[in-house]
C-alpha cells in the first residue's frame, strides 16, 4: 500500500537570525524568523511525512507556545517525524523538494543539502530530489521578505 504526502512551509526573512535551510547554514544577512530554527526545507519534508498518514501537522507535535520546542533544531523533527511513519509500517520511497528563494543560491549547496536529508533520514540521496527556483520578482518571496519550500513524499508498507 503506497501513501503520498504533500506539504509547503514559509517562514518570513529577519535580520540576526541564523539561515538554514536542509540542515545546511547558508551565509547571509538574514535568516528564517519561527519558532524552532525555521528550516523550510525540513518543516515541509516533516509535515509531507505527517501527512502521508494523516497525522496532523506539525503544530499537532510541535506547537509554537511550547518553551520545550523554542529554538529546536528541525533535524530532530524530521527525524522524529520520520519514526513516526516508521513505527506505523511504512517507509519512504522518496520525495521531491521545491526551495522557493529569490536572491539566496541554492545550487551550490544542493547536494550538501541533499546528503543531510538522506542522512536524517537514513535513506539513499537518489531518493531525495531538491531543487530551486525564483518567484520572478513577484510577490513575498519575489520581494525577498520570505522564503518556502513545497515537498512531495511516497511512502509505501515495509516488506520483510
Amino acid at each position: 500500500m503506497y501513501r503520498i504526502g504533500h506539504a509547503w512551509d514559509t517562514h518570513q526573512l529577519v535580520e540576526g537570525r541564523k539561515l538554514i535551510l536542509g540542515g545546511v547554514e547558508f551565509s547571509s544577512d538574514k535568516g528564517l524568523l519561527g519558532h524552532s530554527d525555521a528550516d523550510v526545507v525540513l518543516h515541509a519534508i516533516a509535515e509531507s511525512l505527517l501527512g502521508s498518514l494523516a497525522l496532523g501537522d506539525l503544530g499537532t507535535f510541535y506547537p509554537d507556545h511550547s518553551e520545550a520546542t523554542r529554538n529546536m533544531d528541525s533535524k530532530i523533527i524530521l527525524k522524529e517525524c520520520y519514526d513516526r511513519v516508521l513505527s506505523l509500517g511504512y517507509c519512504l520511497y522518496n520525495i521531491d523538494v521545491t526551495i522557493y528563494a529569490e536572491k539566496i543560491k541554492i545550487a551550490p549547496k544542493r547536494l550538501e543539502i541533499q546528503a543531510s536529508v538522506s542522512n536524517i533520514l537514513g535513506v539513499e540521496a537518489n531518493q531525495v530530489s531538491i531543487k530551486a527556483t525564483t518567484w520572478e520578482k513577484m510577490g513575498f518571496v519575489g520581494r525577498e521578505e520570505a522564503l518556502a519550500a513545497e515537498c512531495v513524499c511516497l511512502i509505501g508498507k515495509q516488506t520483510i
